[in-house]
């Protein structure tokens, strides 16, 4: 049986509460970029009750490998990452909850939804 989005929701934010560390690999593959991620939120999609958004707040962490350019980024600077997870239909992710790999895309009622989520949660620091 497939994991509702709330079931799903509650177990993200069980495993976001233990590692906050992020890893992202950078655009050469020859190095990596530590954030932490600070804070987040979830929302379902109101539409669509197998995708959910993701709203995080991460701060920049320092720099790992070897890279050709300077990173015009600092320690501790604030970023936003907005994503979503989505139920797969094909291969070995059909019927699991999996990050969704293209950019986003939200109903118009929902992106307002969730800022003001973000906003009230604190996600969104002003």
């Amino acid at each position: 049986m497939i994991e509702t989005a709330k079931e799903f929701i509650q177990r993200k934010n069980k495993e976001f509460d233990k590692e906050k560390k992020l890893k992202f690999k950078h655009i050469e593959r020859k190095g990596k970029h530590i954030h932490w991620r600070e804070a987040w939120v979830f929302m379902p999609q109101t539409n669509h009750p197998e995708k959910v958004f993701l709203f995080e707040r991460l701060r920049a962490g320092k720099f790992e490998g070897k890279r050709s350019f300077k990173y015009g980024g600092k320690i501790g600077n604030i970023s936003y990452r907005f994503g979503y997870y989505i139920v797969g239909k094909i291969g070995k992710m059909n019927g699991k909850w999996t990050w969704g790999q293209y950019c986003p895309i939200i109903p118009k009622r929902d992106f307002n939804k969730l800022i003001k989520l973000a906003k009230k949660q604190r996600v969104i620091s002003t």
